[in-house]
């Protein structure tokens, strides 16, 4: 039996083909181009031969210079480390200027003339020709290096700002959904609580009540992903929440929602309403022996801005001794997350007693 024969792998990656295509892009072929016209023009006083021919010269040996500069950049496909790719070009542009000329003139000479170098006005002509040549081409092969890493470097810069874009719009979601997550199980903990005392104290109205806590969180549960939420959906919930809380204490708690035209569309983040609502009834009618009046208010500002207020006629701000509390401050911080400075929260008294909360914000489009 033969043995196994054993196969080897190369690992080594295949270098990238030869872009062809990079050796003359347009760029290049114009700046040579105009390189190559203002040497013919400068040539052109007092040339006595063919016009055509001091063209031909001048533009045979520019394009050779950029095949020599494009073929450089991308071969060998290693250098040594200590020789730079930039390095190899100019010196190779440099190196090729008297061996293009030297070719140039060569193929110039007429058959059965005398060499270039036989004739010393044509051996002066190709030696002018050569100390301008290596006097401007590596320099502008240079220039050009400089400006091509230039705009490497832009490019980068640019790739970087959209990365950075992205991640910031990425840690805007997710601290978004962070602070949505740490207010949902706060009403939803207070909202069972109270339902559950109302069925341990045997009331009559649990049924209603067990109803209204359905509705509430039908209105609730498909918020809690804090996905984009509309002003329709929060005063959905809005409503259920407050009904839920009217059969808690019905001789205590009365409340109106006032919606302008077109609000129900617009965009703002899950709880937003409800944060206000709830903390309106937690902080200003509970502590209340009277009780009071909810009044919640959606309007569309005619400066391309929304509007939206929440009014009770609890204790008031002296009586608790409150001033932001932990949800309005969790509100707050959401809204800049959201909206940037163009958002505003603001909390005042309201004369006899009570407090309003109104926030304002710019409209954004769904």
């Amino acid at each position: 039996m033969s043995p196994p024969t054993k196969t080897t792998i190369d690992a080594t990656p295949t270098p990238p083909s030869f872009n062809w295509r990079a050796l003359f892009g347009w760029r290049r072929v114009r700046t040579v181009a105009i390189i190559c016209a203002l040497f013919v023009l400068l040539y052109s006083f007092g040339w006595k031969p063919s016009m055509w021919l001091l063209v031909a010269r001048v533009y045979g040996v520019g394009l050779a210079l950029l095949l020599v500069f494009g073929l450089f950049e991308q071969w060998p496909r290693r250098l040594p480390k200590w020789l730079a790719r930039w390095a190899l070009q100019v010196a190779a542009v440099g190196v090729a200027v008297p061996i293009a000329l030297f070719i140039a003139f060569l193929w110039t000479t007429k058959t059965g003339a005398p060499m270039f170098w036989n004739e010393p006005k044509r051996l002066v002509a190709y030696m002018t020709f050569t100390f301008l040549g290596m006097l401007v081409a590596p320099w502008t092969a240079l220039a050009a290096l400089l400006r091509q890493r230039e705009a490497k470097v832009e490019e980068q810069a640019i790739d970087f700002e959209l990365e950075r874009s992205e991640m910031a719009r990425q840690a805007l979601d997710a601290r978004m959904r962070l602070l949505t997550a740490q207010a949902q199980p706060h009403f939803l903990f207070n909202t069972l609580a109270n339902v559950q005392a109302l069925v341990e104290a045997g009331s009559p109205r649990a049924p209603q009540l067990l109803q209204s806590l359905t509705s509430y969180l039908r209105a609730a549960v498909p918020r809690l992903d804090g996905s984009a939420n509309t002003l329709g959906q929060e005063l959905e919930l809005v409503r259920a929440y407050l009904e839920l809380m009217q059969m808690r204490m019905p001789d205590r708690l009365a409340f109106d929602l006032q919606v302008g035209s077109g609000v129900h569309l617009l965009r703002c983040p899950p709880m937003t309403l409800l944060t206000l609502v709830e903390n309106a009834v937690q902080h200003g009618i509970d502590p209340s022996e009277e009780g009071g009046r909810i009044d919640v208010r959606a309007e569309l500002l005619g400066d391309g801005r929304c509007r939206l207020s929440v009014t009770d006629t609890g204790v008031g701000l002296q009586a608790t001794g409150r001033g932001l509390g932990t949800g309005l401050a969790a509100l707050r911080e959401r809204l800049l997350w959201a909206y940037g400075g163009s958002a505003a929260l603001n909390l005042n008294e309201v004369e006899p007693h009570g407090v309003q909360v109104t926030i304002e914000f710019k409209i954004e489009p769904l």
